[in-house]
């Protein structure tokens, strides 16, 4: 319990910053996940895990004075996707679902360029606000779009692979070559 409310206390204590292309004196930090803090986010996304499963779903963290603190399911769940995410060495940033992104913001959160990501506003793939001369998305919209994508994206691996299998191309050393009289 005591490593999920440190956990607790590092989400609370995390800012979401908000930067626009406009911010030019901003510089990008490294993103790299330490591996105590991957180990720490890892053993409390097995907490939270275990945790709900056994009690369907009540997660309670305890505080320094042994008060005991019912969370929420939906916040439960951020928290153990987001230990789920660290532990894997990701970076996370939790955004509410309104938040407006510049597309230069939305462009990173879906690694692509963010002329690419323009495009995709245009072509009307990508709902967008103008706000002035600027475009601004919705959170909720990239996550969306993301999610779309990742699961197509699998599913033509899937496909791949599975071609790939009825052809043969995962037997190794299984041609046999012909001995020369």
């Amino acid at each position: 319990m005591v490593a999920l409310v440190a956990f607790t206390i590092h989400i609370a204590g995390m800012a979401v910053s908000h930067r626009t292309s406009s911010d030019k004196t901003s510089t990008k930090t490294s993103n790299a996940i330490p591996a105590p803090e991957r180990s720490a986010a890892a053993r409390v996304a097995s907490l939270l895990l275990a945790s709900s499963k056994k009690r369907q779903g009540i997660v309670q963290v305890i505080d320094a004075d042994g008060k005991r603190q019912e969370l929420p399911i939906a916040l439960a769940e951020v928290m153990y996707r987001a230990a789920e995410l660290l532990a894997e060495g990701r970076p996370v940033t939790v955004l509410p679902d309104e938040e407006m992104l510049s597309t230069q913001a939305a462009a990173d959160i879906l690694n692509v360029s963010r002329q690419y990501l323009v495009r995709l506003v245009d072509t009307g793939e990508l709902p967008a606000e103008k706000v002035g001369s600027h475009r601004r998305l919705r959170a909720a919209d990239v996550a969306a779009l993301k999610t779309t994508r990742d699961a197509k994206r699998a599913s033509a691996l899937d496909r791949l692979a599975s071609l790939s299998e009825d052809v043969g191309g995962y037997e190794l050393g299984t041609k046999h070559r012909q001995k020369e009289p």
